[in-house]
């Protein structure tokens, strides 16, 4: 690790008190499921995260009285409304008014309690559809966004500048990190509702044990995607919580992309799918591309450790134990 005279810029050696309260919020979610599996083998004894039977974020008098009476140490704010770009697309006043209230309740509570150290997750989506690639985290409010998601990407850009203006106006260590495409046990498979590795997933499999001759997928296929096992993630979390301490958001993913018609083959091999896989070009693709520089994240000393297909392979296995029987 960089010693303290050659450390980049926003580099912090800050350990966690392993007996620190850390609140995941979002804890039954693909993304703070696998924040409180990572934190609990790092050795923290004192995850917290109610469900939303529990503990509805979108609630405020609740969300302010739970933090009163529980005064976690550390939060992680995972939780928000996701989805896949149909999902995105015509629901978009749900996905603005959930996020926003999700994150400023939270954002206030946590303020509110004194916290110290807290982790705001945003996404790639907040970069501008026609954005330099490697998209920097300096893109930011540079350009137009993606009309399918523009919804869901201003309320993550609220809760970036959120962090920011706490920072700059409290003095807290905040810190917002935007990871990329993400797939992995716990994925939300839903057949209009889910993201692409998912979806495809869920497709491929079930074209497989019904004997479909052919697939078809949204779009052309030709849009480029990078994508992240949620496990990894789930370190670079930590990590940045330990590591980093600056203003600026900091980009997480792999910094390598494919295609999505290459993703759907890889997924279709992974399944056993052996039909023909097509594509309706009526439908939207989205941002032609949308990979990530990671050099900031890489050079503090962080580096994912999952390969693609072996993470297919793995939210597939997930896939059929967990959700296949009652999809079919």
């Amino acid at each position: 690790m960089s010693s303290p005279a050659s450390a980049p810029c926003g580099y912090a050696h800050r350990p966690l008190d392993r007996s620190a309260r850390v609140f995941v919020a979002g804890s039954r979610g693909l993304v703070g499921s696998a924040v409180r599996r990572h934190l609990e083998r790092e050795g923290f004894t004192d995850v917290v995260g109610p469900g939303s039977a529990q503990l509805d974020l979108r609630e405020r008098r609740a969300v302010l009285d739970w933090f009163a009476a529980t005064r976690p140490d550390v939060v992680v704010l995972a939780a928000a409304r996701v989805g896949g770009i149909k999902a995105n697309a015509t629901r978009p006043t749900e996905f603005l008014s959930d996020n926003l209230r999700i994150q400023v309740n939270v954002l206030d509570a946590a303020l509110e309690q004194g916290v110290e150290r807290l982790l705001f997750l945003g996404s790639s989506c907040v970069y501008p559809k026609f954005a330099d690639q490697p998209i920097r985290e300096e893109a930011l409010l540079t350009g137009a966004l993606e009309p399918t998601n523009d919804a869901y990407a201003i309320a993550k850009i609220a809760g970036l500048l959120h962090v920011q203006a706490v920072r700059r106006q409290h003095g807290l260590p905040w810190i917002s990190a935007m990871p990329t495409n993400l797939y992995g046990p716990g994925d939300n498979f839903h057949p209009e509702h889910s993201h692409v590795l998912a979806s495809l997933i869920r497709r491929f499999h079930e074209a497989r044990t019904a004997g479909a001759r052919r697939v078809v997928n949204w779009g052309t296929g030709t849009p480029r995607r990078e994508f992240l096992h949620v496990d990894d993630l789930a370190r670079a979390c930590l990590y940045l919580l330990e590591h980093y301490d600056a203003d600026g958001s900091v980009n997480v993913g792999t910094g390598t992309d494919l295609t999505i018609r290459e993703a759907a083959e890889l997924v279709a091999e992974v399944v056993g799918y052996q039909g023909a896989i097509e594509w309706d070009a009526a439908q939207p693709d989205g941002t032609p591309r949308k990979v990530l520089d990671v050099s900031r994240i890489t050079t503090l000393g962080w580096a994912p450790r999952i390969g693609l297909r072996e993470g297919i392979a793995e939210a597939y296995a997930w896939y059929v134990e967990h959700r296949a029987p009652a999809a079919l």
